[in-house]
């Protein structure tokens, strides 16, 4: 049998699977990694643990709020967001179950990065690979542009089937 502590951080889990991503909603806050730890204080607050997808995240306050409101509603406050920017958030984190989202959602999920963590360095012409369509499977696909829709992803065309699409980023 689950302690009261144990079954409430255990209940914040799921109810955190709900949150989701203000830019990509087809996306929860669990699916992008964001969520780093689920604890229970020892004046009975629910500690979340965030790291947002880059630091200068204009939806950061706005998610900390959703996390808040959710958890809230489900009758498992009083709840305290801390957000931790160090190790910073990758693509890396984003679960399974969130890279599946994203292709039937038509945006590209990241390919994973491989190697230790290091720092981010812009080096002109690096080579990306290619990502294959979410639409039709294709690897036969080409950047358009290093800028999509919003700063963390690009925008690429499928040459098979000539559908466009956002390609995330992976960092």
């Amino acid at each position: 049998m689950m302690s009261a502590s144990t079954e409430r951080t255990a209940r914040a889990w799921v109810v955190l699977d709900a949150v989701p991503d203000p830019e990509v909603p087809v996306l929860s806050v669990r699916d992008l990694g964001m969520v780093r730890g689920v604890d229970l204080a020892d004046d009975g607050t629910l500690d979340v643990l965030l790291t947002p997808t880059y630091s200068g995240c204009p939806a950061t306050e706005m998610i900390e709020r959703s996390v808040i409101e959710a958890l809230d509603a489900a009758g498992l406050g009083p709840v305290r967001v801390t957000l931790r920017r160090a190790p910073a958030w990758t693509t890396d984190w984003i679960s399974d179950e969130g890279r599946r989202k994203l292709r039937e959602y038509g945006i590209a999920p990241p390919t994973h990065v491989v190697g230790e963590t290091v720092p981010i360095r812009i080096v002109r012409g690096a080579a990306v690979p290619a990502p294959s369509c979410p639409r039709c499977g294709s690897a036969d696909t080409e950047q358009i542009s290093a800028f999509g829709s919003t700063a963390c992803k690009a925008l690429w065309r499928c040459r098979t089937c000539g559908e466009p699409f956002d390609y995330f980023k992976p960092i």
